[in-house]
């Protein structure tokens, strides 16, 4: 099955690379090289790995999560981009290379201790991240860290072929979002 996977992301990566090709043009006539923003995140065993995404900040920006980061530090291309979850496109490569699943728990930066340390607790590390997760379409995020590492335990337990199907479903399709975060408000 994880062969499958990797063969799809590589089909859709070929089929979608006319908008990163797109976007990333703009994002350098915006502000320059480089297009492509490479970050260390926390996988499968807390191993580290490079996370591979489309820039959507200004060169300078601290490396922080997004909650932490000033409105200024977004290009007005990135604004465009995160809007419309473009920037994780390039995540297709990292899935590619195993080192991501399409649904899991989001992979966290490795300064965020205080989620490292939750997820910790609740073994949230067993399983490989994902591209997207019940956290995201339920509106959870890295501010509020024990909040997120709970919702990534409901997943873990909770995992199956249906949960994923609606996750990316939701991902896709916005208005489904709410009857997935209703599904397991009870649990959170």
């Amino acid at each position: 099955m994880n062969f499958i996977y990797r063969l799809v992301a590589l089909f859709i990566l070929i089929t979608i690379s006319p908008i990163i090709l797109l976007f990333s043009f703009a994002i350098v006539l915006e502000d320059g090289l480089p297009f492509l923003f490479f970050q260390d995140r926390i996988g499968k065993n807390k191993k580290l790995f490079k996370i591979i995404k489309l820039r959507t900040m200004r060169k300078n920006t601290p490396n922080l999560g997004t909650h932490l980061v000033s409105e200024n530090s977004y290009l007005m291309t990135g604004k465009i981009i995160r809007k419309l979850k473009i920037d994780e496109l390039p995540q297709l490569v990292n899935l590619i290379k195993g080192e991501l699943n399409i649904v899991g728990p989001r992979p966290g930066l490795p300064n965020q201790v205080e989620l490292i340390l939750e997820r910790e607790k609740l073994n949230i590390f067993k399983i490989k991240p994902g591209i997207s997760g019940l956290a995201q379409i339920s509106g959870y995020d890295m501010s509020d860290p024990k909040k997120l590492a709970k919702v990534d335990k409901i997943y873990v337990d909770k995992s199956d072929w249906i949960l994923d199907l609606k996750i990316i479903l939701a991902t896709i399709f916005p208005p489904l979002r709410e009857s997935i975060k209703t599904e397991f408000i009870n649990d959170i």
